[in-house]
């Protein structure tokens, strides 16, 4: 048959070992430079004591100690319910971006032909004043969902929110 070689292993070098090391240790050694520059205070008059020196270095042995993360589990997105009426993320009132979005995308609708939930009042003038009025008087149905950092989640309706 045809002549396949078999690959040959290699060994890697103690020399090369500790190069990765350096390598992967670059960002915390410039960081803890930075972060000695920025407590020794050489612009001042005054140099560190030397109890100020020592709790320096032990802060640095402290921050090198340290466990690096280097993987993070996955994390399935999990809905935290309202129990009570209660909001557990965020503000208990809606904030400027969410009253923002609300406005929007109801004033988009009623300027595509929607039909209004309130009596259109006699001060409003675009289609923003009427959805401002139904966001006031919370009869827009719609609901927040407001995400932590980890992906889980908690879908809030309008009026649980404090006016």
């Amino acid at each position: 048959m045809s002549d396949v070689k078999e690959p040959e292993l290699v060994e890697a070098q103690p020399s090369e070992i500790i190069e990765s090391e350096v390598e992967e240790n670059a960002g915390l050694n410039k960081a803890l430079d930075t972060y000695r520059k920025l407590i020794d205070r050489k612009d001042l008059v005054e140099p560190l004591t030397e109890k100020e020196q020592d709790n320096l270095e032990k802060r640095i042995k402290e921050i090198e100690s340290r466990e690096v993360v280097e993987k993070i589990e996955d994390h399935d997105p999990v809905e935290i319910p309202c129990e009570k009426n209660k909001i557990t993320i965020g503000p208990p009132t809606l904030t400027r971006f969410e009253k923002a979005r609300i406005m929007g995308a109801r004033a988009l609708q009623l300027s595509l032909g929607a039909p209004p939930f309130i009596p259109i009042p006699k001060t409003a003038r675009i289609s923003l004043d009427i959805s401002m009025e139904e966001l006031e008087q919370r009869v827009i149905p719609i609901t927040i969902r407001r995400v932590l950092p980890n992906g889980d989640y908690q879908n809030i309706p309008i009026d649980y929110f404090e006016k």
